[in-house]
């Protein structure tokens, strides 16, 4: 038997039982050892039966004082009672269903009890706890219990128990990927050490030692991995000769940024290597990535290359379109809009003149990636707000090029860590300095006794000439369908009616087409709208200078990425502007991560929060990014071990770039094993 035996063959489990195992997704022993607790019960300390408090787990040595007495309550029931001493107190037992017991458990003999004490200081209790004489091997008591993710039909004890065979039949035999330089630099154990003590730990230390190893080699592998895809994604891209910044900052009504230069500086020089750019651009809300990107798009036209630009909605397409196309008019290109929402005759006719090449920069949806959209000479494409995006229509949208410059953009702040994993196949440029200008946004959180003060402030500002958004979260209906449509509507119709009739209020959300979104978007831009009320459908890009109150109602049910992002759609412009929070929570965490909104701006320090709070899943989303999905490391927990993971990679690298030496075979067959999960 070795790691791809099949689990039926195992004793103990065979062709019915192997069935329950499979619904679990796990088919051989290797797939065994790699299914990790998810928690653990130290049952390892003994404690004395006086010192026992109410509603602890805990395990107790002693002797039975009294034979189990047997009551059949009905056929399904049965009771046993029996009570133990330590010689400090008496602890009463009582188990349900267990008639064997009466004869299994004898007065005098020493047996050890794990359970929860109930009952009081006076009289303690435990039910249904587990028992096993002292002088046997520790299974259930005495020991770090592992804690695994069941289905119905698999126990603890038996998924436990056939952990262990695995162990038993595999020994030394597990695979170790990690190179003796990496584990002796890192100070980690060895894998069977590490295999043993992650189901069965000797000890608190060995568990800990046995989490770092295992946690470290998967994003290490994970990290080589792409280290590597990156590699051979960088092929001979196209020859841009950069032409002087300067020719272009001079059209600019506004200074670049040190930080906008830098990024712009990163992107010639890829672009001017002779390989295929791969970099992503992150900068937090209003940091100026659209004109970072617009140099990356000026030195590709220069160069007779044609660029496209996908933007995630028409609105955010639409508003690039009507900010760069007078820039490189400047120049001398020309600018095309390409949207799903255009007349077929409108779209034929800009598909026909992008393909002879006629348009020099194009803008649009996912449009730009139809089969039946063609390119004269792509060079750079550039994909804005990547979280919008899969991989596989990045991928596609690359594709109509030979092997095109890539630039992305993500206006959603990520934390340095996640980014490592999510963008590992990228280059990252960080704008971290927002232009001179940009107003900080006043940000407080209030409970529903303010509504009729916030009421008035939306009055007050309207008169001042100022805009409004109001945004609503997603209430499930019952259908299940989570669209927001009918609160928005409610709202909007409470607020046009009994509080604002006099005011120009318009509604958006996910269920409008997607003409009449644009048409409630453009009034709202060209200031016909006072009020706007939305879903998240606004969180993305739209650029309203002249709005400058943001009210989200019931706040806590937002991640503090989303609500930065809501936040960011206001302070555009020369006026002070406002974010308002509403919650009527009382949840301490919730009000703690509100706390978080009103004490920074900064993008960064608050994507660190969420993902403390919620986890890398709001990140990945659907798992869009196509990320494996890790079976021991946490993102948000394990940030130092994936750093130190990383730096450890690259060393690797440096030293033997496509793993071929002899020491890193076993590492590499891991490594391509990964990558495949990747494009599988």
């Amino acid at each position: 038997m070795d790691l791809t035996t099949d689990v039926r063959y195992l004793k103990g489990v065979g062709e019915k039982k192997a069935k329950l195992f499979y619904k679990l997704g796990l088919f051989t022993i290797g797939d065994l050892l790699t299914y990790f607790p998810r928690s653990y019960e130290d049952r390892s300390s003994i404690k004395k039966i006086h010192e026992l408090e109410p509603d602890t787990s805990v395990c107790i040595e002693g002797c039975l004082v009294s034979a189990p007495r047997l009551t059949q309550v009905r056929q399904q029931l049965s009771i046993i009672r029996f009570q133990v001493s330590d010689g400090t107190d008496l602890l009463d037992v009582t188990c349900f269903n267990q008639p064997w017991l009466k004869n299994k458990l004898e007065t005098g003999v020493k047996y050890v009890f794990f359970g929860k004490v109930t009952g009081n200081l006076i009289r303690r209790e435990m039910v249904n706890p587990s028992i096993e004489p002292s002088d046997s091997p520790p299974r259930l008591t005495r020991r770090i219990k592992s804690i695994y993710r069941l289905r119905a039909g698999i126990s603890q004890q038996m998924l436990s128990d056939t952990i262990e065979q695995c162990l038993r039949i595999v020994g030394d035999n597990i695979p170790d990927p990690l190179p003796e330089s990496v584990k002796q630099k890192h100070q980690l154990a060895h894998a069977r050490f590490a295999y043993e003590n992650i189901h069965i730990p000797s000890s608190g230390y060995a568990l800990e030692t046995a989490r770092r190893r295992l946690i470290f080699e998967e994003l290490f592998i994970l990290t080589l991995g792409l280290r590597l895809m990156r590699s051979a994604g960088t092929a001979s891209g196209p020859d841009i000769k950069v032409p002087a910044l300067d020719d272009f900052m001079r059209q600019l009504p506004f200074e670049l940024t040190s930080a906008q230069e830098r990024a712009i500086r990163d992107i010639f020089s890829d672009m001017s290597s002779g390989r295929s750019m791969n970099r992503l651009i992150q900068g937090d809300v209003g940091s100026g990535k659209t004109i970072v990107a617009a140099a990356a798009a000026w030195a590709s036209v220069s160069n007779g290359y044609q660029c496209a630009l996908m933007a995630p909605t028409e609105i955010l397409a639409t508003q690039h379109f009507e900010e760069l196309e007078p820039l490189f008019g400047k120049f001398g290109f020309r600018t095309a809009l390409l949207t799903g929402s255009m007349s077929a005759k409108q779209k034929r006719e800009v598909k026909e003149l992008i393909k002879s090449g006629f348009y020099h920069l194009i803008i649009g949806t996912h449009a730009l990636i139809t089969e039946d959209t063609e390119y004269s000479n792509l060079g750079l494409v550039i994909t804005d707000e990547q979280h919008r995006f899969g991989v596989r229509q990045r991928a596609a949208l690359t594709a109509k090029g030979e092997v095109p410059h890539t630039l992305v953009m993500s206006a959603t702040p990520i934390p340095r860590t996640l980014a490592l994993i999510m963008y590992g196949d990228l280059d990252v440029s960080v704008i971290d300095e927002l232009p001179p200008g940009r107003k900080r946004v006043n940000t407080y959180a209030v409970d529903e006794s303010k509504r009729d003060r916030i009421y008035n402030f939306i009055r007050r500002l309207v008169a001042e000439g100022r805009q409004v958004f109001i945004v609503c979260p997603l209430v499930e209906d019952p259908e299940g369908l989570d669209d927001g449509r009918k609160a928005v509507e409610a709202y909007t119709k409470q607020l046009s009616e009994e509080i604002f009739p006099d005011l120009r209020i318009g509604f958006v959300h996910g269920k409008l087409r997607q003409s009449d979104k644009d048409a409630v978007m453009k009034s709202f831009v060209e200031g016909k709208i006072d009020i706007l009320v939305s879903t998240t459908v606004i969180e993305v890009g739209i650029n309203v200078p002249n709005a400058s109150l943001m009210i989200v109602e019931n706040a806590e049910r937002f991640g503090l990425s989303q609500l930065h992002q809501l936040r960011g759609r206001v302070g555009r412009g020369k006026h002070e502007s406002y974010c308002i929070l509403i919650s009527d929570s009382k949840n301490e965490a919730t009000l703690s991560r509100l706390s978080i909104m009103t004490n920074t701006n900064d993008g960064f320090v608050i994507s660190e929060e969420d993902l403390k709070l919620r986890g890398p899943g709001d990140f990945f989303g659907d798992r869009q990014h196509g990320i494996p999905k890790l079976k021991i490391a946490d993102l948000a927990d394990n940030a130092d071990t994936l750093r130190e993971a990383a730096y450890a990679a690259l060393e690797l690298l440096n030293d033997d770039p496509e793993l071929t030496s002899p020491e890193n075979m076993k590492l590499r067959k891991a490594v391509f094993e990964m990558i495949d999960q990747f494009r599988s």
